[in-house]
């Protein structure tokens, strides 16, 4: 027997995902998730979507850190270097 889906669903099965930005990990790398199914997307290593497992979010959650880490430094050493 199947199990019956809910409207959202059915919705983007007839008329297709409506996916939005949630989350910018890096300038290329952002999380997506889909207004009515609440389905999460990622982008790879080749710009594809692809689903948001635990794993891809680990992995989104390094890049992010390793990401903001190297824009504050990079920003720390503008400044310093228009200084002198």
């Amino acid at each position: 027997m199947k199990k019956p889906t809910s409207i959202p669903k059915l919705y983007c099965n007839i008329f297709g995902h409506d996916y939005e930005v949630t989350k910018r990990v890096t300038y290329h790398v952002k999380e997506y998730t889909c207004r009515h199914c609440k389905k999460e997307l990622t982008t790879n290593s080749n710009g594809q979507l692809i689903e948001l497992t635990p794993k891809f979010r680990e992995i989104n959650d390094i890049l992010e850190r390793i990401h903001t880490s190297r824009t504050e430094r990079l920003k720390k050493k503008t400044i310093a270097s228009s200084i002198y």
